[in-house]
């Protein structure tokens, strides 16, 4: 199990072969014959997200002192045919604030959560709906009582060419991708008894059986540490770990509590709207919209109450959600907004963290060589970039170094201790 810098079996394996003959080992060759992963990787990431590509590209850029195998596993890629000496990907950023606008209720929170923000070094303005209603002529603002923006470094990007940029990186660096679907892990265990007297079971993940594309076979991979970054199907792949409730009378591994939940994004055009002074707004309602592009379109969306969660069993949109819970909160917030016509939408998932909706990050306390980077709840894209580079840092030294992410570790869900957030969409 590779825990720090130093001795790597698969790196020594490598340098031994290498240095014994210029040829290609014979498993070597049978990978590249068949099209397989390797039969062993220091570190095999399932989930070829925007999340599993940040992981590996951070894992290669700093692994200096060793050639480390990365394997990224993803069912369902889409694949990129990309050159060397390409230019650097654009990912189309716009510089817009995030307008957060707060009833009575909402506005001391939102005075908190922004103390915190400038005391990280935020530039984030308070607005009353008298500065509100100057600087946005367009919105109805008698129902805030408070508002806050964000004055620099904020804004929106397409999230695809992010996640080409990620995966075109890594694999510069030597990241291997392999099509297939895990469907199950070979593991070992042992019980041991906690210092509260509770039995444990301490787990090992020796092997992840990858099915192999159009085919009834499976190849099996040995890995050194495992990383679960599979998204809304997260949960799925942990159960497969044996994470889930155990016996009365044993300290269990636990549910990890990531499901899929489907959102909708609408596109509408408004001639009237707001045009270039449109920032990223977030609503009393929770409803959210934003400019998309130059020509009077725009973006929204708004998430179901527990009751109102749609099936996730296919992708389909439905507009009478748009209809009957988000049309009216836009138009409620600007006029204008009551004639519109929705242009297109698609429907995608969230990974959502059911115990308190933020990211499960880093090591299970049981399963020793198994890692999470999941359950971020709609918000993995944004923080994608530094999760990735905390957890290649949790991987190579076995601590956090840049930023301590520690309070969004598994123990928490254990414990029953959450890590909650008051200024998300």
């Amino acid at each position: 199990m590779l825990r720090c810098r130093g001795w790597s079996p698969l790196a020594a394996a490598a340098a031994a072969a290498a240095s014994s003959s210029s040829s290609p080992s014979s498993r070597e060759r049978r990978a590249d014959l068949l099209d397989l992963p390797p039969d062993e990787a220091d570190v095999v990431i399932i989930g070829g997200g925007i999340m599993g590509w940040s992981i590996a590209y951070w894992l290669k850029k700093n692994d200096t002192e060793q050639d480390m195998t990365v394997l990224v596993v993803e069912k369902d890629p889409s694949d990129y045919l990309l050159v060397a000496g390409d230019p650097p990907i654009d990912i189309q950023f716009n510089p817009s604030g995030y307008l957060f606008l707060a009833s009575e209720e909402g506005a001391a929170v939102l005075e908190h959560n922004v103390r915190i923000q400038r005391e990280e070094g935020a530039k984030v303005s308070l607005l009353s709906p008298e500065q509100l209603k100057k600087k946005y002529p367009w919105m109805r603002t008698d129902d805030v009582a408070l508002a806050s923006c964000g004055m620099e470094n904020e804004g929106w990007f397409d999230p695809w060419t992010l996640l080409l940029a990620f995966q075109k990186k890594a694999k510069s660096l030597g990241v291997i991708e392999y099509c297939g679907e895990v469907t199950s892990f070979g593991m070992t265990s042992r019980e041991v008894t906690t210092f509260e007297g509770q039995r444990a079971h301490l787990s090992h993940i020796r092997k992840v059986h990858i099915k192999i594309p159009n085919s009834p076979n499976t190849f099996s991979v040995a890995p050194g540490m495992v990383v679960n970054a599979a998204g809304a199907w997260s949960g799925s792949v942990a159960e497969m770990a044996s994470i889930e409730t155990g016996e009365p009378g044993t300290k269990s591994v636990y549910k990890l509590p990531v499901e899929p939940r489907k959102r909708y994004v609408y596109v509408f055009h408004c001639p009237a709207g707001p045009g270039l002074a449109c920032p990223v707004v977030i609503d009393t309602t929770g409803a959210y919209f934003r400019r998309e592009g130059l020509g009077g379109n725009y973006i929204a969306g708004c998430s179901p109450t527990e009751e109102e969660e749609p099936d996730i069993q296919d992708l389909e949109v439905d507009h009478g959600f748009f209809q009957e819970n988000v049309w009216p909160k836009l138009a409620q917030r600007v006029p204008n907004f009551e004639s519109l016509k929705v242009k297109s939408s698609w429907a995608g998932y969230y990974d959502y963290n059911t115990f308190d909706q933020n990211g499960v990050i880093g090591q299970h306390p049981f399963v020793r060589n198994l890692y999470f980077a999941t359950g971020f709840s709609g918000h993995g894209l944004q923080h994608s970039p530094t999760v990735g580079l905390a957890m290649s840092e949790l991987i190579l030294d076995g601590k956090y170094k840049t930023i301590d992410l520690n309070v969004l570790s598994f123990d928490r869900i254990l414990n029953g201790k959450k890590a909650l957030e008051r200024n998300i969409i």
